[in-house]
Parts: C-alpha cells; structure tokens; sequence
C-alpha cells in the first residue's frame, strides 16, 4: 500500500477513534442526564457537578469526527447526511438543550433539569437511530428501520449504564447506593439488547455476516464476543459487590468501557474497506491526495492537543464530585 492508499485508511482511522472517543465520553454524561430524574434536588446538583467539567470536552470528539468526515471522505459525508437529515438535527437539537439547561438551570431547576433530561434523551436516540441505519448501508425496508429502531432504543440504555457506572465512581453515600441500584436495573436490557441485535445484525447485512460467520474469520473473531460477555458478567459481580462502594468504585465503569472499546472494534472490522457498507470503500469516497496530505498537517496538531486537554481536565477534575454552588 503506497502513501496515496494508506492515506485515506489513517483517516478513517483516525474517525473511527474519534467517534468512539465520543460515544464513550459524551456517552456516560448523557447517561447521567437521562437518570437526572430520578434523583432528588440535592443529587441532581452532585450529578450535574460530576460531568460539568468535561461534557464540552466530551462533544469536542464529535466534531472531530464529523470534520474528519466531511473534509476527507466529503462523498460519504453527503450521502450519510442526506439519509440521516432528521436524526441529525434531533441530536443537535437534544445536545443544544443540554448546554442551555447547565447554564439555566439556577434560576429555575425543576424545568431545566427537566430540559436536560429530555435533551439527552432525545441525543441518545437520535445517535441510536442514526448508527443502525449507517451499520445497514442506510437500505430502505421495513427490516432495517426495525433494526435501527431497536438500537435506537439500546443505546440509551447502554448509555445509562455507563452514567450510572460514572457516578458509582464520582460520588458517594447514599448517590453512590442509588447509582449502583441503577446499574443493576440497566444491566439485564442492555445485556439483551446487545444479544438481540448481535444476532440481528447479521441477518439485515450479509456482508456482516460473510464477515463473521466464515471459517477460519470465525474462530480468530470469537474472543471479541466472549470478552465482551465476560466484561459484562464482570461489571454485574463488581454491582453485587458491597466492594462497589469502596476502592472497587471504578471497576464498572472500566468494564463497560470495555464493552464500547470491543464493540467498537468489532463495528470497524465489519465496514472494512467501506465508509458506507456496501456503497463507498474508504477510497471513493476519499478526497484527493495532496488534500489529505494538508489536512493531515492540521490533525497533527489538532489531535493532540484535543487529546491533551482531555487528559488534563480528567486530571484536574479527578476524584469525588462535591455540591454544585453557584456564585
């Protein structure tokens, strides 16, 4: 592969690991906006305290990643945001309402924490929505709009899960208690959600299933699947756990994480070559070479620095969440 065909492959990459580094991050503080509700007004402060921090961080990585797509691969990116118009705006939409609700919410807390709950909600369905379509090659027919239904209602659970995960980690007391209690309650759907679509997934996509289901492809892939159901039965005995609420705090949340990590890299092997299944490889789509060959200037600076700050405001800000107050 020369510098010319390795190009597009490095910024495909590099996308893959943006959106990732997305969903994981901005995934438990959506998390957390979706449990907002069932708090009581003191730990709604906690909650909103834990994820003040590093939510605008977070989303920094989704505009990374759509920037990627738009100025490297901006044939796919027409096609994607041609399909995928509605489900878009009604993420931007949600994540909008989340950022007006952390500024707003002091003057009148019951009806913008009620905002940033709806608000993640409608993000978290939305991304949903748009990831089933995108893993079906955004095919019409009744089967895929099902399929990207079921995922648009996993995901917010999934999402859930690592929130209330989060929180077990960043909090204490009676919070810390209530976060382990909704764990337990996200674990079973989104451990069923996930064998649902798993077995799905390959029946609304015969590229997926050539993919996973050929020999010996299937034998070197299966370790993915079963670290990901031990990652899961892990996460669950660390909940039961009365260590959960000690030095074991983190231990959910860095299995889950697992979780996303595997299923990530399980989602990459299944579009390798395309950019969209069975419509654009990574080289069609591509622009042109010396263009890359810019852009890459301007992510070997952009990257780095967007991975820096991540890296210093989780420093910074580590430990347990203390009481919202504001001045």
């Amino acid at each position: 592969m020369n510098w010319g065909e390795a190009l597009p492959v490095i910024f495909m990459g590099l996308m893959g690991l943006s959106m990732l580094a997305y969903v994981v991050l901005d995934g438990y503080d959506l998390g957390v906006g979706l449990l907002l509700h069932r708090a009581t007004d003191e730990q709604k402060d906690v909650m909103v305290s834990s994820i003040g921090p590093f939510w605008d961080a977070n989303e920094t990585w989704l505009v990374l990643g759509v920037g990627i797509l738009l100025i490297a691969f901006p044939k796919a990116h027409g096609m994607v945001l041609q399909a995928l118009y509605l489900p878009v705006a009604l993420m931007l939409v949600g994540l909008i309402l989340r950022g007006v609700a952390f500024d707003f919410r002091v003057k009148d807390k019951p009806l913008w924490n009620f905002a940033f709950f709806a608000g993640s909600g409608l993000a978290a369905a939305a991304q949903g929505w748009m990831l089933g379509r995108y893993i079906t090659g955004l095919a019409d027919g009744w089967q895929f709009m099902l399929f990207a239904a079921a995922i648009a209602l996993l995901l917010p659970a999934a999402y859930v899960l690592l929130g209330a995960a989060w929180l077990i980690m960043k909090t204490e007391d009676q919070l810390q208690r209530h976060a382990v209690r909704w764990a337990k309650l996200a674990w079973p759907p989104v451990v069923l959600g996930m064998g649902l679509i798993s077995l799905a997934t390959p029946l609304v996509s015969a590229t997926v299933r050539e993919r996973w289901f050929s020999m010996p492809e299937f034998i070197a892939l299966l370790p993915i699947p079963l670290i990901t159901l031990a990652a899961l039965a892990g996460a669950r005995a660390v909940l039961n756990s009365p260590r959960v609420l000690g030095r074991a705090c983190w231990w959910p949340f860095a299995l889950i994480i697992t979780v996303f990590v595997l299923g990530g890299i399980g989602l990459a092997y299944s579009l390798y070559p395309y950019v969209v299944i069975d419509r654009l490889t990574i080289w069609e789509a591509a622009s042109a070479t010396e263009a890359l060959a810019v852009i890459a200037i301007g992510c070997a600076f952009t990257v780095p620095a967007i991975a820096g700050y991540t890296v210093f405001s989780y420093r910074v800000f580590r430990g347990k969440a203390k009481a919202l107050s504001y001045a």
